[in-house]
């Protein structure tokens, strides 16, 4: 049987774009969320330490962006099960070529693709339909002494969301920009 994922490049380096492949017939189809065998091709080499589901029931809402520092960092299979997002990852690497740029996709059920972002990466989402289901498998437990972020708002970033912030938590508003965050944190 042939591999149950297409895995695209990004023009950051590991951070990739997979897409399932469905198996269906007239009752429905199947597919495959997560394989660590296939998707050590992308790039996935660790156990997976913990599973999230969220909800965000309005349409505009920012979450993010969002990381762990060092040594809780984590790796993110990323997947939106019900609506539509605008998944974006930025590259937060120390010395990497592509440090402070951003990539974005769109992430929906109808187009099964979900964000494969390596340790490193600031991650959040906006959410473009009402009701959006999340799913994240993550490669190291949350650490909340760890957390960290940056504002999905930085001028420094240019992150062109698709549509007007209408909501995002106090946390998310107040996370440093970058020069900030390189400053005066550890990433």
């Amino acid at each position: 049987m042939s591999g149950r994922f297409d895995i695209k490049g990004t023009p950051l380096e590991g951070l990739s774009v997979v897409r399932r492949k469905r198996m269906g017939d007239e009752r429905g189809w199947l597919e495959r969320l997560f394989c660590s065998e296939e998707l050590e091709a992308a790039g996935w080499i660790w156990p997976i330490a913990q599973l999230n589901r969220t909800l965000t029931a309005k349409r505009g809402t920012i979450r993010g962006m969002h990381f762990q520092h060092p040594p809780h960092e984590e790796a993110k299979l990323v997947t939106c099960l019900r609506g539509e997002v605008f998944d974006v990852a930025v590259d937060l690497r120390p010395g990497s070529p592509t440090y402070g740029r951003w990539y974005g996709e769109r992430l929906s059920n109808d187009n099964a693709s979900s964000l494969l972002i390596p340790p490193g990466f600031a991650h959040g989402f906006q959410t473009l339909t009402d009701d959006v289901e999340m799913f994240y498998a993550h490669s190291a437990a949350y650490a909340p002494e760890a957390e960290g972020g940056v504002r999905a708002d930085d001028p420094a970033l240019r992150i062109d969301w698709p549509l007007e912030i209408v909501e995002r938590s106090e946390r998310d508003a107040n996370f440093p920009n970058l020069k900030s965050l390189q400053e005066g944190s550890k990433t």
